[in-house]
């Protein structure tokens, strides 16, 4: 072997090396770009999942402060009702005693107000 080709040989020995080694690198730097490109895709392919899951959470919610409102709406229209025919009942109680001749007590000024208002 002549000094020529030894001197090559040794060149491309150590070429073989180095090109090894920057294969190996850029072998990892690939699976670690592949490994976060394929997280970020799971996460984007989760997300219209998550997006279902809380309009599910939201319409749950809607529901049931809709069924809630409904119920006091018609708890609040019972009362309203049974105040409106109270003070239909005190009135025509104090028109009877005022007819005979009984001067009742003036009413609470609570009852002023909603005899004057309706509120």
């Amino acid at each position: 072997m002549t000094l020529w080709a030894g001197i090559v040989a040794a060149f491309g020995t150590l070429g073989m090396i180095v090109a090894g080694w920057f294969a190996a690198r850029a072998t990892r730097e690939a699976a670690a770009a592949t490994a976060e490109a394929t997280q970020a895709a799971a996460q984007v392919q989760s997300a219209p999942a998550q997006r279902t899951a809380d309009l599910s959470v939201l319409q749950a919610t809607v529901d049931r402060v809709d069924k809630e409102n409904g119920e006091l709406r018609t708890r609040q229209s019972r009362l309203e009702s049974v105040l409106r025919a109270f003070s239909w009942s005190a009135d025509r109680w104090c028109r009877q005693m005022t007819r005979a001749g009984i001067e009742p007590e003036p009413p609470h000024p609570l009852v002023e107000e909603y005899n004057r208002t309706g509120v």
